[in-house]
Order: C-alpha cells, then sequence, then structure tokens
C-alpha cells in the first residue's frame, strides 16, 4: 500500500510519541520496520521534503538506439525517397560512421508512415484452359488417392480419366503406390483404347502429378517404349488436374453416402461388411460408367 507524504509524517510522529517500543507501535499500524526506517532515514536527511513520493526514471534499454539517430534515420530516408530500408542502413554505415541493422531502419520509419507497402498483383483464375484439349485420346490424367477400409487397412485407387471426354478409361485398386502399378494400369488404358494397334501420329501424352512413383526411371522407360509423352504439374498446384481431383472427390462421397444409406436401414453391420457396387461418377452422362465392387465394413473420406 502506497502512503503519501503527510500519512508517513503522521506515523513518524506516532512512533517517536509512543510509549510502547518501536516494535511494538509499528505492529499496532501494521507497518513493517524496515519501511519505518527507511522513511526515517530519509526525514532525517532531507527532513519533510525527503518523505514525498520518487519519480521513477523511465525504463531504459542497453541497447536502444538514441533519438538523434532516429531522426538521423528519418532524414536520409526523406532526402533519399527512391531508397529501400536495406539502401538506408547502407547509407549511413557508409557515410555517417555507425552502423544501424535493416530491421531497425524498417520500424524506424514504419513508425514515421514512411514504409510503403508493397504492390500486390491479384491473379484471377481463368475461365478455361489456355490449351484445351480437342479430341479424345490426346491427353490422359492419372492420379492415386487413399481409400482406408475398416479391419482391411489402407488401398490406393489409380485412376486413368481421358481429359477431352472425361471418360474413365482405367482403373486399379491397388495395396500400394509403385511405378509396378501405375504401368498395369497403363497397360488396362492402352489395350482398352486400342492405341498400340493402330498406326497414330501422337500418342496420348500423360499428365500426372510429381509423386515418386511418377517421376522414376521405371516408369519413364515405359512411356518412352510406348512414344508417350509425359507431363507433370507444377508443385502444389493440385488445380491443374481438377478433372481428376473432382472425380475422386465425387467418388469418395458417393461411397460415403451409400454406407449411411446402409448402416441407417440396418440395425447391425456384420464385420465382413456388405457388397457394395460403386458406379464411377462420370462427367458426362452420355459415357459408360465403370463398376468398382468392394466388400467392405467402411470407408473413411482421406
Amino acid at each position: 500500500m502506497k502512503y503519501s507524504q503527510s500519512e508517513k509524517m503522521e506515523m513518524i510522529r506516532m512512533v517517536e510519541d509512543s510509549k510502547l517500543s518501536v516494535r511494538k507501535t509499528l505492529r499496532q499500524i501494521g507497518i513493517s520496520r524496515s519501511t519505518f526506517y527507511e522513511w526515517y532515514k530519509r526525514y532525517q536527511e532531507c527532513g519533510y521534503e525527503g518523505l514525498a513520493p520518487r519519480q521513477r526514471s523511465p525504463r531504459q534499454f542497453w541497447n536502444e538506439i538514441p533519438e538523434w539517430e532516429k531522426q538521423r534515420g528519418v532524414e536520409v530516408a526523406r532526402e533519399y525517397p527512391e531508397k529501400s530500408c536495406r539502401e538506408v542502413a547502407f547509407h549511413i554505415t557508409d557515410k555517417e560512421g555507425y552502423f544501424i541493422s535493416e530491421s531497425s531502419v524498417y520500424r524506424i520509419l514504419k513508425a514515421h508512415n514512411l514504409v510503403t507497402s508493397p504492390v500486390y498483383t491479384v491473379i484471377s483464375a481463368k475461365d478455361h484452359f489456355e490449351h484445351p484439349t480437342t479430341r479424345i485420346n490426346e491427353l490422359w490424367q492419372t492420379d492415386f488417392t487413399y481409400l482406408k477400409v475398416i479391419d482391411w487397412g489402407w488401398y490406393y485407387l489409380l485412376t486413368v480419366l481421358d481429359d477431352y471426354s472425361r471418360y474413365i478409361i482405367a482403373w486399379n485398386l491397388c495395396k500400394s503406390m509403385k511405378a509396378e502399378d501405375v504401368k498395369k494400369t497403363l497397360e488396362i488404358a492402352i489395350a482398352k483404347t486400342g492405341v498400340k494397334h493402330v498406326h497414330v501420329y501422337h500418342r496420348p501424352r500423360l499428365l500426372s502429378d510429381n509423386g515418386p512413383y511418377f517421376i522414376s526411371t521405371e516408369l519413364k522407360d515405359y512411356l518412352s517404349q510406348h512414344d508417350m509423352r509425359h507431363i507433370r504439374t507444377r508443385t502444389y498446384h493440385p488445380m491443374t488436374q481438377g478433372k481428376i481431383e473432382r472425380y475422386h472427390r465425387s467418388m469418395k462421397n458417393l461411397i460415403l453416402l451409400i454406407i449411411i444409406i446402409h448402416q441407417l436401414n440396418s440395425k447391425h453391420v456384420s464385420q465382413n461388411g456388405a457388397t457394395i457396387i460403386i458406379t464411377s461418377a462420370t462427367m458426362r452422362p452420355s459415357t459408360t460408367s465403370h463398376p468398382v465392387t468392394a466388400s467392405l465394413a467402411g470407408i473413411k473420406n482421406s
């Protein structure tokens, strides 16, 4: 508790005039001996003025930049408005004879509203692809998606989709994600389309992401044998394969919907599960869908 100058003086007079000992008197008024003797010492040295509350000096840091140095940084920035914070720091270090960091210059100039905001370029999505396909079997999209089957573990569905017609050419439910699995699925697609048995000037190009199974040397040699060009998407840009990504999403939503309906219609689901036939939702209703059959207790969306 803080006491005013007059209250301290009153307590000192009370202790001096008390018939009790100093310790007992201080105990009665609730003041510690150390606090009282500090007041009394200041009173003896400076009199009544010594009991005035002491003003604390503002907190200072040992590495705080002096005001004159801050002002000089502002002056240099206004003198050379074309210079960046880094260039202002270099100028002060080279010309003024003392060092100041770039971050310090940035804080000083920002406090004086001398840091201009960077110019942001807003990039909007295009309404169509820059080079759209014009015929079937011109470009094939392929990608893996994860399916977790309860009590069975993880399975990986590899799909090959025609970019022009959005037709599911081939699919394969694999237990691993290897280049060998990709080759087997492409064999199904090549055999189904018959591009290997006819004279074709431009074989289908293959569009995939940068997974290790797609960039392997084994797959590169396989595509070279079949005269197929491999195109890989830009890193962290799944929109390039938006068609097959959207197909996988729709298929998983359909799986979840079927399981929910099955659980609502049956009070108990056996451990072995029920046989669920899932029809691939192709993007165009005119195309023929491919059934994916799996015996499972449930599939979680990944």
